[in-house]
């Protein structure tokens, strides 16, 4: 008996989304924070809510403004915060602007953080950014270390 004929294979379909490759940017931001009263009718302080400004230096020129709800519970070294902040300036030498979203949690003086780009919202030379950041607190900086791709690149 004879096998039966393969059917040959289905023709490749191109792709149009541009293959990125992560670049990476690494910097310094000096860091101000400013405590909001509580509105009327919240308990004081918990959740609390900070205006965040930042000034980055280093790979990312730029500045943002944002704000941040932050809980720390009863248990010493423990503590949340969400935030949403706006950057504003110049990355890889292309001009525009994205926002950030953090999700941060001590557990008994451990931490966990994650800073990612909000989806779709780079805007300028900086449309269809995409990306994570790290932070770290040294020697009394906040060092940054910001892993992202641009279309096109």
């Amino acid at each position: 008996m004879a096998a039966p004929a393969s059917e040959p294979p289905p023709p490749s379909t191109p792709t149009t989304a541009a293959v990125t490759q992560d670049r990476t940017a690494r910097g310094v931001f000096e860091l101000r924070l400013t405590a909001q009263p509580p509105q009327a009718g919240e308990a004081p302080a918990q959740p609390a809510r900070t205006l965040i400004h930042k000034q980055f230096r280093g790979d990312l020129d730029a500045s943002s403004a944002g704000q941040m709800l932050s809980f720390r519970s009863a248990t010493p070294g423990s503590a949340g915060y969400v935030a949403m902040e706006r950057v504003e300036g110049r990355l890889a030498g292309r001009s525009g602007s994205f926002a950030l979203m953090h999700l941060g949690e001590m557990t008994r003086g451990a931490p966990r953080l994650s800073v990612r780009v909000v989806p779709d919202s780079g805007t300028g030379e900086l449309s269809g950014l995409s990306g994570d950041m790290t932070i770290e607190a040294r020697d009394g900086q906040h060092v940054y270390v910001f892993t992202y791709r641009l279309p096109g690149e």
